[in-house]
């Protein structure tokens, strides 16, 4: 499995007010998967060699969600680091946390508000 570095905070997360340059990040980051038969999502998850929690919280699932057939799960790319900010976290908090500059999270992320919840992403 590759090492993807995450934090999750709570079971779940919600994406609101998505426009079109945000659904172009989005599949830069992301692909999206319809499921051909009914699996738990930690299947899902080995399948695709990807972290359960991580899986979870991107799609606002919990963790021992039964996953429908036809069901469209968002599937987080390995060549990107992921982090869902807390409450007091900053630039510097978050680029240190991925060991980079402040100047690559920004670069990597369209908008930061740095809201609790909030996913950022890093280009590995």
């Amino acid at each position: 499995m590759p090492n993807l570095e995450y934090s999750i905070l709570g079971d779940k997360m919600e994406i609101f007010n998505i426009n079109a340059d945000d659904l172009i990040n989005e599949v830069k980051y992301f692909e999206y998967y319809t499921l051909k038969q009914n699996k738990t999502l930690f299947e899902l998850a080995k399948n695709k060699n990807v972290n359960p929690k991580l899986l979870a919280v991107l799609n606002g699932l919990e963790i021992d969600d039964f996953l429908l057939k036809n069901q469209l799960i968002m599937i987080p790319k390995n060549n990107y680091s992921y982090y869902i900010t807390k409450e007091g976290d900053t630039l510097t908090t978050v680029a240190k946390t991925f060991n980079t500059s402040i100047d690559n999270v920004i670069k990597n992320n369209k908008t930061i508000y740095l809201n609790e919840g909030q996913l950022v992403v890093n280009e590995i």
